[in-house]
């Protein structure tokens, strides 16, 4: 899509961090989203720090997407019991956006190699608002939201925000 074709979508953003091991001192990952995207003019309206629970996540993300069109959560992507956040958010998707995993997979292998496989990180759309969910890594967040979520949120929101023909 020519980015003439992109609606005057004011973006804002929620970012929530999913772990039972971080505080808001060492939430170092919720902080660099936050910084990349003010740094990218992006207003984020909420921020929250819960742990590794289901139904947290859910009412968690359920709640910011009153506050936000783009709702990115990070942590609880991995393989390990606790890591919930996939199955919390995949059953909430209306749709999905498959190529946000396979990019985030591709640009992660170039940077940590095949360990790119245990990364579960999967995006789509509630309501007409974008929801990511990543690793909670530094790196990880940082790739995703630079490289993929910034230079493409607009024109996701322009799809994802439209109303269907009839």
């Amino acid at each position: 899509m020519d980015k003439s074709h992109y609606k005057p979508i004011t973006v804002t953003a929620a970012v929530i961090t999913v772990s039972s091991t971080r505080n808001s001192e060492t939430d170092t990952s919720g902080k660099v989203l936050i910084d990349l995207l003010t740094g990218a003019g992006i207003e984020v309206t909420h921020y929250a720090l819960i742990p590794d629970d289901r139904e947290r996540i859910r009412a968690e993300v359920s709640g910011a997407l009153s506050r936000a069109n783009c709702v990115l959560v990070t942590g609880g992507t991995g393989l390990t019991p606790d890591d919930v956040t996939i199955e919390a958010i995949a059953p909430l998707l209306e749709k999905t956006i498959d190529g946000f995993g396979e990019l985030f997979r591709l640009k992660s292998y170039e940077e940590v190699g095949t360990a790119a496989i245990l990364s579960r990180a999967i995006a789509g759309v509630i309501e007409g608002r974008a929801v990511f969910c990543i690793p909670g890594s530094t790196g990880a967040v940082t790739l995703a939201a630079r490289e993929i979520i910034i230079p493409e949120i607009r024109h996701i929101l322009s799809h994802a925000s439209s109303k269907p023909q009839r």
